[in-house]
């Protein structure tokens, strides 16, 4: 069975990187309160389940990409079970096609490792290299769940938090986009 703990509202006693002691160094210092539960390692969205049951809410899918030069990088936050086609988001963005963008850019912009990328990690990108983008659809959720730059560790805070305090903090203005769903033909 997949472990999840109980919903706690601590910081960890010891962090696994830069990234998450700056998350939670934000939280505090900008007084955002947040459910955080910790749990077995994730290894695809399907594991997530169990985290939303004991969080409550979905944890949101997050895709981190870049233009052909690797000159431009997205961080594309959208619903958990949204279907993603490079070609559709690129369209509704406005920009040339984008592809996902190599494992040592997630290190060098975000701090984290493949799947823990999430606006929580925005943090760590003090020169605002990474453009923030959130699906439209995500803006009628009430509460927004990630990890905390681990894969063991998820938390959640109000989407009013993250948009009015947060975000700011980290000097990102997310583009918020609609985004059609492609269906398979």
């Amino acid at each position: 069975m997949f472990y999840v703990s109980e919903i706690n509202h601590d910081v960890p006693e010891t962090f696994e990187n830069e990234t998450q002691k700056l998350i939670y160094e934000a939280l505090g210092k900008l007084g955002i309160p947040f459910d955080r539960v910790t749990n077995d390692y994730i290894v695809s969205m399907d594991d997530c389940v169990y985290i939303n049951e004991k969080l409550g809410t979905n944890i949101v899918k997050n895709l981190f990409l870049c233009n052909r030069q690797e000159t431009e990088f997205y961080l594309y936050v959208t619903r958990d079970n949204k279907r993603f086609k490079t070609k559709i988001f690129s369209k509704a963005l406005g920009v040339s096609r984008l592809s996902f963008a190599p494992e040592e850019a997630l290190t060098e912009y975000l701090g984290v490792k493949i799947g823990a990328a999430n606006p929580f990690s925005l943090v760590f990108d003090k020169d605002g290299k990474v453009h923030l983008v959130i699906d439209e659809e995500l803006m009628e959720y009430d509460r927004i769940a990630c990890n905390d730059a681990t894969n063991n560790a998820h938390i959640c805070i109000s989407k009013a938090d993250l948009m009015d305090k947060y975000l700011p903090y980290t000097g990102h203005e997310p583009v918020i986009l609609h985004v059609d769903e492609e269906v398979e033909e």
